[in-house]
C-alpha cells in the first residue's frame, strides 16, 4: 500500500509518478555515462536519494527537474570520489569494453551520435535536456546551475559544434543529407569519403 506522500502517484495530471519519469532519467543518464550499466546505477541511486528525500520535494514544482538535478549533483559527487580516490581510473584498460556493442542504427545516425560524445559535458547535457528530452530553458538553467541565458549558449555551442563535426554548415544541409540517405544516395557518397 503506497501512501500519497512517497509520490509515487501523481498529484495531478502535471505532476506525474516517479516511475512514469525513469526512461526520461535513463536518456538524461546516458549523457552522463557512456556505459549502460554505470547510466542504470546512476538512475537506480537517483531514485532511491529521491524516494528517501521525497519529504523535501515541494509540490507544485516539477518532480523532472528534481530528479534531474539530484541526479546531476550525484554524478558529480562520484566523480570528485572517484578522481580522490582511484587516481588512473579513467585510464584504466580494464574499463574498456573489449568488442563495442552491434548497432542497427544508419550511418547518419553513428555520426551524430559521435559529435554529440565529442561535445564537452556541458554542452552534451544542455543538448541532452532540450533537444531530447524537451525540458524548457528555464528548468534547464535550474538543473545546471546557471542563467537562462548559459544554457541558451550552451545549446547553441552544442547545435555549431555537432554541425562543424558532420562537415556542415546549417541544420538545413543536413537534412537535406538525410533525405539523400533515404534514396541511397548517401551511403555511396559516404563510402567515397572514407
Amino acid at each position: 500500500m503506497q501512501d500519497r506522500d512517497t509520490n509515487l502517484e501523481p498529484a495531478g495530471k502535471d505532476d506525474p509518478a516517479i516511475v512514469d519519469l525513469i526512461p526520461a532519467l535513463r536518456a538524461f543518464a546516458r549523457t552522463f555515462c557512456r556505459n549502460q550499466a554505470d547510466a542504470d546505477d546512476l538512475v537506480q541511486e537517483t531514485l532511491a536519494k529521491g524516494i528517501a528525500n521525497i519529504d523535501k520535494y515541494e509540490p507544485g514544482t516539477r518532480m523532472k527537474s528534481w530528479l534531474f538535478t539530484i541526479m546531476r549533483n550525484t554524478y558529480n559527487t562520484r566523480i570528485k570520489v572517484a578522481v580522490r580516490e582511484a587516481p588512473g581510473l579513467l585510464d584504466c584498460a580494464s574499463a574498456r569494453p573489449i568488442a563495442e556493442a552491434t548497432q542497427e542504427w544508419s550511418v547518419q545516425g553513428r555520426e551524430v551520435a559521435e559529435a554529440v560524445e565529442r561535445l564537452p559535458e556541458h554542452q552534451r547535457e544542455v543538448l541532452m535536456l532540450i533537444g531530447v528530452l524537451g525540458v524548457s530553458y528555464e528548468e534547464t538553467a535550474e538543473i545546471c546551475g546557471c542563467a537562462v541565458g548559459t544554457v541558451k549558449s550552451r545549446l547553441n555551442r552544442a547545435r555549431a559544434g555537432v554541425l562543424e563535426a558532420l562537415g556542415e554548415t546549417s541544420s538545413r544541409s543536413l537534412v537535406e543529407k538525410r533525405n539523400r540517405f533515404s534514396d541511397g544516395h548517401l551511403l555511396e557518397e559516404s563510402a567515397r569519403r572514407r
